[in-house]
């Protein structure tokens, strides 16, 4: 039974936050009636659009991070997600792992909202999933010991090569920025918590 749900697990969180990002991309689809591009203004209903949110509508903050502007939009996020989302399973928890995605999703559109133009639209889930990219990055060096240098250059130069025309950047560096935090403080913590096991378990013989 136990092994059963071991196995389980590799099945959450990525592969379901893949499939609300389907569903969602399905949904804006219908009710937007084009497959191959999401519809402007359903977009512009359930994206990020900066005016939008100044008026109120805080939402948009969040809903954001499951719309797509096209099916190619979305089938890139997707991959990526994969591969990063599966590899972060290995290292942290559902809760460590669903905090490192929103968090860094919602940074990404804040971060965009901050100091993106006013009528600026924004969606897509790339800010979350550089979250968990640099989440793993740092997590890695740090818990084996290693400079964390390494983990900030090689995530300074993935931001850099996925600049362009129509990429926002602000997200990206937003949810890059806090997921490298949070897997810098899940590692130290980690750590910490090993380091006192050991010490307390050594001490009994004695």
């Amino acid at each position: 039974m136990n092994s059963m749900f071991k196995s389980s697990k590799r099945f959450v969180p990525t592969y379901i936050i893949i499939a609300l990002n389907i569903a969602a991309y399905a949904y804006t689809s219908v009710i937007g009636g084009d497959f191959i591009d999401t519809n402007p203004d359903v977009i512009r209903q359930y994206g990020q659009v900066n005016l939008s949110v100044m008026n109120g509508l805080y939402w948009q903050l969040f809903t954001a991070m499951f719309i797509h502007v096209d099916i190619i939009h979305l089938l890139g996020n997707m991959f990526f997600l994969l591969i990063f989302g599966l590899r972060a399973e290995d290292m942290f928890n559902i809760k460590e792992y669903l905090s490192i995605y929103l968090l860094s999703g919602l940074a990404g559109n804040l971060l965009t909202l901050l100091f993106g133009p006013t009528k600026m639209v924004s969606a897509g889930a790339s800010g979350a999933i550089f979250g968990l990219f640099g989440a793993c990055t740092i997590y890695i060096r740090r818990a084996i010991g290693q400079s964390i240098m390494g983990a900030l250059l090689y995530s300074f130069f993935l931001l850099i090569m996925t600049a362009g025309l129509g990429v926002n950047i602000l997200a990206h560096f937003g949810g890059l920025a806090v997921g490298l935090l949070v897997g810098y403080v899940f590692a130290i913590k980690r750590k910490a918590k090993a380091a006192y096991e050991y010490r307390y378990s050594y001490s009994i013989p004695s």
